[in-house]
């Protein structure tokens, strides 16, 4: 049963290569807006107007940042590669993905995503982007999460709820 709403296309192509092309490319984009661009725009904030950090934790943040880099590029290969599609509504994945860092968390691009832009905060001693990633969180948990979950019930069914009931959204589970 195919949900005619839905922002959800399953990709046309079963070509891992060309999905991990199309990924690479959108996570290049993504990771430039939503970890430097962005980020940059809240420093020049804080500058113009005087805006107090904190003291910038660089080898913590660094360390941290490349830990959830893997982490996003670990779930988006494995998205490409099992789930015939990339991260994005228009071309996402025909299969159910539940492999890799799947088997741990719902969403680990959510995660990481959001694990990346704490550290950028971190690495600059800024607490408006600490609080713009949090934010971020905040808006993919209400906004995007129900929307992505409804499209996996219908496109998915029972496996997918299965896997709902067994594997958290946010914490990750290691048995």
């Amino acid at each position: 049963m195919k949900n005619p709403l839905s922002i959800f296309k399953p990709s046309k192509s079963n070509n891992p290569s060309w999905n991990l092309t199309k990924t690479f490319l959108q996570t290049t984009v993504f990771w430039f807006i939503f970890l430097y661009l962005l980020p940059a725009v809240i420093l020049k904030i804080e500058t113009t107007f005087q805006i107090k950090g904190f003291e910038p934790l660089q080898e913590i943040g660094w360390i941290l940042f490349c830990f959830f880099s893997l982490i996003g590029i670990y779930s988006g290969y494995t998205m490409s590669w099992f789930g015939n599609g990339t991260p994005l509504p228009l071309d996402c994945p025909s299969e159910l993905v539940i492999e890799g860092p799947y088997r741990f968390v719902r969403n680990p691009m959510a995660v990481a995503g959001i694990g990346q832009g704490v550290c950028v905060g971190i690495i600059v001693g800024s607490y408006l982007v600490v609080l713009y990633a949090l934010s971020g969180a905040v808006l993919w948990h209400i906004l995007v999460r129900p929307v992505e979950e409804e499209d996996l019930e219908v496109r998915f069914g029972k496996s997918y709820t299965d896997y709902k009931r067994a594997v958290k959204c946010w914490i990750p589970r290691f048995r």
